[in-house]
């Protein structure tokens, strides 16, 4: 663990990605190493946002610059609201880039000189993962360092365990 000294945070911004986060906030606190928190734009969020401001995709793509400051605020915010607790207390940076996730998250550990990835994993079985493939799942094909994949708990079964130990 003493070689841990940048970890880089991959997500996706969704409930799912917060416990690869907060395991890596919470290693990163355990070890004194810095987190690099990155969200990747891809293609899909691409067209939500094109949908929501009720933009031509062409004229989207045209003004990344506004493009990747809505994506940096989300995830602002998506680190305020979550991880209050954490924050202080570690060493974090932030990073939004385009591209497609499983490339872009293997190239950010390259560029960072990340010693460890911790990342969720979503948990897709049978058809739609034989479809979409996971992102863990790539990253760790071609991650230049370990990848720690962290398999987030339903909020129910969370729910049950608390109730049964307390």
């Amino acid at each position: 663990m003493d070689n841990i000294k940048k970890i880089l945070a991959p997500t996706d911004l969704s409930k799912l990605s917060e416990a690869g986060v907060r395991y890596a906030l919470n290693l990163a606190r355990t070890v004194g190493a810095e987190v690099t928190i990155y969200h990747a734009v891809n293609h899909d969020e691409l067209m939500q946002y094109s949908k929501e401001e009720g933009l031509l995709t062409n004229y989207a793509l045209r003004s990344p610059v506004k493009l990747l400051e809505r994506y940096q605020l989300a995830l602002t915010r998506f680190l305020k609201g979550h991880f209050p607790d954490l924050l202080p207390l570690i060493k974090t940076r932030e990073k939004v880039q385009f591209g497609r996730p499983h490339k872009s998250i293997v190239e950010e550990a390259k560029k960072e000189g990340a010693d460890l990835i911790v990342m969720s994993t979503h948990g897709r079985t049978g058809l739609s993962h034989m479809f979409i493939g996971s992102v863990t799942e790539k990253v760790v094909r071609h991650a230049p360092c370990p990848v720690l994949s962290i398999h987030p708990q339903p909020e129910e079964k969370a729910t049950q365990k608390v109730a049964a130990a307390g």
